[in-house]
């Protein structure tokens, strides 16, 4: 995992990346976009120098030549008007097209970084939070791309049909310039302040999404403390947008002025042709014509450039930052998840500390946890519990020491092949609002629309009995939201995680990280019971339960006492309450309030 994020790739290398994925998607339609989107500039800004020669035709009385360039002028209308409906197509099937490719493939780098650490780094997040609302436009980048190419052809074709009547009108063109330099550098200026002050709109988005959605709603009405969620949303979102109003109205400033400057310098060009040198009525038309369509070039190629390097190349920067991010975090790993744990897995001094954080959660582990055993790990809030069981399952990497497994350094083994081999249910579970079979077929997604499989799984997670009472029984739709969905209390969402941390038959760990504490003590110890005596007679599967309940913890193999980030004690059920230690006081406080 990199101790920081990549820096942002430069614009070269990233729109080089982006054009790749683009042809990869479609490479025929890139091609047909590219090649009419550009090829419509020619005929477009060529139509000025027709206008030069239908005014010659007619002040020279030639009816043949009038004709010609009546049928020239209709020809370039007719081109520029076919190739502007052809590209016009081509880019929005194109961009159709994209827009599932770009999606899939951000999902695919978020999903192939082996751990969950980045989902906890500031600034990852920061930068995602751009990155996502980019990523649904970033298919019009190639459209824009071709568009200021288009733009910057019809720029160079119309200079030079203005040099054509005098070298000093090229002078027009450069006044041009500074519009499209302040343009496109706006954008760079106004998106490195969202980028600075990145946190706050997060913040501001997080707050409104507190007060506008249905799970706080309860509490915030309870406690009261609306008025006051509304009032620090307001505090972000000004903060944010007092540093990028400031940047906005510098850019205004400056693109004014440089629209002013042109101005002038097209009042001065048609002044110089008309009065200042020896000019046919062709070349003041030409000059009248060509100089107001430049107007509209430029203004096309400023809003091309501001696009472009505003919106769609610094999406194409920060998609190529999650690559280079994926690429990073990605790990040499070659060595073989073994099909059945022989020794068991042991922690070697294991430390680790959360991203961006000074606090140590875990410090010099040492653990071993024999094949085919039964572990409970216990310890008061905050000790280390859950942070111990995701390190094992991989979800983050030890800051020091190592995890083997049968001997073999878990580091060294690919991560999507060794949570493959991987079962459980969290205390922090998710709701998949989806027909009961889906949301806990997911457990195992090779046999997702396996029937009995399902069932199988909402039997051992002692699941049946919701089941039975919902209208459509397995296949009823969960969540009020959906058509025909039903809502289900909290303690019936748990058992369906469960049930889907039971759908692989044969993981080599299997974590229980408090998934039943919404259940009262009877129901899960007979769970914990009825599992914990199935994983004894597995082939070497360790099982790991953690819960605060000491009546659960008692029947594990081996009981793991965390407190201060350290393994404390370590042993059976009778020999820590024979060691009369911190297990036998907390198990004594325990059975006392049972009393």
């Amino acid at each position: 995992m990199p101790s920081a994020s990549p820096e942002i790739p430069p614009t070269r290398v990233a729109l080089w990346r982006s054009l790749k994925l683009g042809y990869r998607a479609e490479p025929l339609l890139i091609v047909i976009a590219g090649a009419t989107t550009i090829g419509a500039a020619v005929p477009d800004a060529l139509f000025a120098l027709g206008l030069k020669v239908l005014a010659q035709r007619v002040l020279d009385g030639d009816d043949g030549g009038i004709l010609f360039a009546a049928v020239l002028l209709g020809a370039l209308a007719v081109l520029t008007w076919l190739l502007k409906l052809l590209s016009e197509r081509a880019n929005r099937k194109f961009a159709d097209r994209c827009t599932v490719v770009i999606e899939s493939h951000v999902a695919r780098l978020q999903a192939s970084v082996a751990s969950i650490e980045h989902h906890e780094r500031p600034d990852y997040l920061d930068r995602l939070a751009i990155l996502r609302d980019q990523v649904f436009t970033l298919n019009h980048l190639y459209g824009s791309l071709f568009g200021m190419a288009g733009s910057v052809l019809r720029l160079v074709l119309t200079v030079g049909l203005l040099m054509s009547v005098h070298p000093a009108l090229v002078l027009l063109g450069a006044a041009a310039l500074p519009t499209v330099v302040v343009s496109s550098r706006r954008s760079l200026a106004e998106r490195a302040a969202s980028e600075a002050v990145a946190g706050d709109m997060r913040l501001a988005r997080h707050l409104f999404q507190l007060g506008t959605t249905a799970p706080p709603a309860k509490e915030l009405r309870v406690a009261r403390t609306s008025p006051r969620v509304i009032q620090q949303r307001r505090e972000a979102w000004d903060r944010w947008y007092g540093v990028v109003s400031r940047s906005r109205w510098t850019s205004a400033v400056a693109q004014s002025s440089a629209w002013a400057v042109f101005g002038v310098a097209y009042v001065a060009t048609v002044v110089f042709v008309s009065s200042g040198i020896e000019a046919g009525p062709g070349d003041v038309l030409l000059v009248l014509a060509a100089g107001s369509r430049l107007s509209a070039y430029v203004g096309q190629t400023e809003q091309e450039a501001n696009f472009l390097s505003g919106f769609w190349l610094d999406a194409s920067r920060r998609l190529a930052w999650l690559e280079d991010y994926a690429a990073v975090a990605e790990r040499r790993a070659d060595a073989a998840v073994p099909d059945r744990l022989t020794e068991g897995i042991r922690m070697e001094g294991v430390s680790f500390r959360y991203p961006g954080t000074d606090a140590v959660v875990l410090e010099d582990v040492n653990l071993d946890l024999p094949a085919g055993a039964v572990v409970a790990i216990v310890g008061e809030n905050g000790a280390g519990k859950s942070t111990l069981v995701k390190l094992l399952c991989r979800f983050y990497e030890p800051d020091s020491g190592r995890i083997l497994v049968d001997g073999a350094d878990q580091g060294a083994m690919p991560a999507d092949e060794w949570r493959r081999r991987c079962a459980g249910a969290f205390q922090d579970f998710f709701r998949f609002e989806l027909p009961v079979r889906h949301s806990v077929g997911v457990g195992d997604l090779d046999r997702l629309d396996e029937r009995p499989a399902v069932e199988a799984a909402l039997g051992r997670a002692g699941a049946g009995d919701v089941v039975d009472g919902l209208v459509s029984g397995i296949d009823t739709q969960l969540g009020p939201t959906w058509r025909d969905g039903v809502e289900v209390s909290f303690g019936q969402w748990q058992k369906f995680a469960l049930a889907r941390g039971f759908m692989r038959d044969d993981p080599l760990l299997l974590v229980l990280d408090e998934p039943t504490a919404a259940l009262d003590a009877e129901t899960e110890h007979a769970l914990f019971e009825r599992y914990a005596a199935a994983s004894r007679n597995d082939d070497g599967r360790i099982t790991i339960l953690v819960s605060h309940r000491f009546s659960t913890v008692r029947m594990a193999d081996l009981i793991v006492v965390l407190d201060g980030a350290r393994v404390v004690e370590y042993g059976s059920h009778p020999e820590l309450m024979a060691r009369g230690g911190q297990y036998a006081e907390l198990y004594g406080i325990q059975a006392a309030s049972y009393r």
